[in-house]
């Protein structure tokens, strides 16, 4: 070995470390996915899921038995399924990295490898932080609540929802965490700026880690990965940021993400690359944020309904005026229409969606028939026909509805309500005498 081979070679621990790591990290990341946009690719990636889900069931049957049957993530990112790939990759990834060890144990340093696992690492983290911080900026990750939302007590929600509701409620905060991390997706795009995009990016998700972990957000996976990321690169600049944070020493430039000497049609490759990933995580989602957000703040007002809360004035069940019981828990008591697709019932009753004691459905209206369809909607958007109802509006506060449920006929008269929530109003003071 030569002197300079010596000075450059790893400690035993790291060159171990790192076989652990670009085996389980890339497994994790799965980088091949990201050009799945590209026309042709998305077919060559369809075996390596299989191969990839008959390799998560088979081992959860003979291994890690997470549950009996596996649900695969369904906007859940901590189903059974989620958790048995972990194990899966954790083992593979262990597994490779001692047989790496042995089969390469004269290799003394991983340098060109090293670059290549830090630059997808590092795109991985940036395209996350761009894709989250462009919807916040637009406030279309956690939307204001709805009437529906609003009128459910505070001790019904899940701690999941709640937070939801929280961070949706204020706009601006929410564009406040979309502008950190979109500014930490953009400085992790420029190899001069890396480090400072890291530690902006660690912050960043340390705050989504906590949310998740405290408020039962099921992304704690996905939250901690990307986290995890973060410090396994500001590890690698762990000595400078000691002496520049710590012992008060100057710096010296970080060339880790300096790619290594190559011949002009690899940097040609390089900025093609980067210049598809730039469309892909930056170009097109501020565009289709844009236009969404655009949509929201020009959509017409909901027809036929108004939006509003609506007393149930009367319920008229095969002919049979039904009271207003405690005890009657089929009964409507209110509706909401919360926009021109969906609303909620008031109700325990099971042929609707039940989400914090009430019944959620949606709907479209033919206004020329004077009719609506109702729909079952669960989280997963899985909708199941309901029911078809004949409406009269006789004046603007008052809706009539006639249907047939369960093979009973039902007439529903409908009373809007003057019931206004405080929260959905300004509630900004910059003075105030007395807590409220």
């Amino acid at each position: 070995m030569t002197d300079t081979a010596r000075e450059n070679a790893w400690p035993l621990w790291r060159r171990i470390a790192f076989r652990f790591f670009f085996v389980y990290l890339l497994l994790q990341i799965a980088p091949w996915h990201w050009f799945d946009g590209i026309p042709g690719v998305r077919p060559i990636m369809t075996p390596l899921e299989m191969v990839n889900d008959w390799a998560v069931a088979r081992s959860n049957a003979l291994l890690f038995h997470v549950r009996d049957i596996l649900v695969l993530p369904n906007g859940s990112g901590d189903t059974s399924f989620a958790w048995t790939e972990l194990w899966l990759y954790l083992t593979v990834a262990a597994l490779c990295c001692a047989i790496w060890s042995v089969l390469d144990r004269k290799r003394r340093a991983y340098p060109r490898l090293d670059y290549s696992l830090r630059t997808i690492v590092r795109y991985y983290i940036a395209i996350a932080a761009l894709s989250y911080g462009i919807i916040k900026v637009f406030a279309l990750q956690m939307p204001f609540p709805t009437l529906s939302q609003l009128a459910t007590p505070l001790g019904d929600l899940l701690p999941m929802r709640l937070s939801w509701l929280f961070l949706g409620y204020s706009t601006p905060y929410q564009m406040f965490g979309g502008f950190a991390e979109l500014g930490a997706g953009l400085l992790l795009l420029n190899r001069r700026t890396v480090t400072l995009g890291l530690l902006a990016a660690a912050g960043a998700f340390a705050n989504v880690v906590m949310i998740n972990l405290a408020y039962d957000v099921p992304v704690k996976l996905f939250a901690m990965h990307l986290l995890l990321c973060c410090v396994f690169l500001l590890l690698h600049d762990a000595r400078r940021l000691l002496g520049l944070f710590i012992l008060n020493h100057a710096a010296p430039a970080n060339a880790a993400y300096e790619p290594p000497a190559a011949a002009p049609w690899q940097r040609f490759a390089r900025w093609g690359v980067k210049a598809v990933l730039l469309f892909y995580v930056l170009i097109l989602p501020l565009q289709s944020s844009w236009t969404r957000a655009h949509a929201l703040t020009t959509t017409p007002p909901s027809r036929p309904f108004t939006a509003g809360v609506y007393d149930v004035q009367s319920y008229v069940l095969n002919g049979v005026t039904v009271p207003p019981l405690l005890t009657d828990s089929v009964r409507w008591r209110n509706v909401i229409i919360d926009n021109q697709l969906s609303g909620s019932v008031d109700t325990s009753d099971p042929i609707f969606w039940q989400r914090y004691r009430r019944g959620y459905f949606r709907y479209h209206a033919d206004t020329l028939a004077h009719t609506v369809a109702v729909w079952k909607t669960s989280a997963a958007l899985d909708s199941t026909w309901l029911f078809s109802m004949r409406y009269e509006i006789p004046d603007s506060s008052t809706i009539r509805f006639w249907t047939r449920l369960r093979n009973d006929s039902l007439r529903v008269e409908l009373v809007r309500s003057n019931r206004h929530f405080q929260l959905a109003e300004r509630q900004f003071h910059w003075l105030s005498e007395y807590n409220r």
